[in-house]
């Protein structure tokens, strides 16, 4: 016979764990735009020369950067009392599911978007991908399940009522 199984409780993690995850999640998306951007102007300096083209995308990138950087340190601001205790630890940057992972993803897009486009500036049309995926969930999540949902099913009548209905349509007539 086999031992009884022990219910295992889920591990939580602490207002403090997630402080400090969300930090070091910040600073790993800021190294991230800094690296990107850095190779990208240097090696746009040195190699090649700006356009107008060149100079609009490369103004457009870091707006998306400090927009999308400003977000995800808004959410995670945390709330501190008096005594420097943890009140709020702000929102898990780094939950499944959540709005941050598709913020993350759209600057490692355009990151990767940015870097790319050194070997041809055919790779900036990779960016479309973010509105793209953003059309797709809207479909997905909200739309497509509004516009075909079916109606809520009619209760049932049990055979009086159903005759005292039709007793009522009969009188209406």
């Amino acid at each position: 016979m086999a031992p009884p199984t022990k219910s295992t409780k889920v591990a939580t993690r602490g207002a403090k764990q997630i402080v400090e995850e969300n930090v070091s999640t910040l600073n790993f998306y800021r190294n991230m735009v800094f690296i990107a951007s850095g190779v990208y102007l240097v090696t746009m300096l040195v190699f090649f020369s700006f356009t107008t083209l060149t100079i609009s995308l490369t103004v457009l990138t870091a707006v998306t950067y400090v927009a999308s950087y400003q977000f995800m340190a808004y959410m995670a601001r945390p709330n501190f009392g008096e005594s420097g205790q943890i009140l709020d630890s702000g929102i898990d940057l780094n939950m499944e599911g959540g709005i941050a992972e598709h913020v993350k993803d759209l600057i490692i897009l355009t990151a990767g978007c940015q870097v790319l486009s050194l070997t041809t500036n055919y790779f900036w049309w990779l960016w479309i991908l973010a509105p793209l995926r953003g059309f797709y969930m809207l479909w997905t999540k909200l739309l497509a399940p509004w516009f075909f949902s079916s109606p809520a099913p009619q209760p049932e009548m049990d055979e009086k009522k159903q005759r005292k209905l039709e007793r009522k349509m009969a009188r209406r007539q």
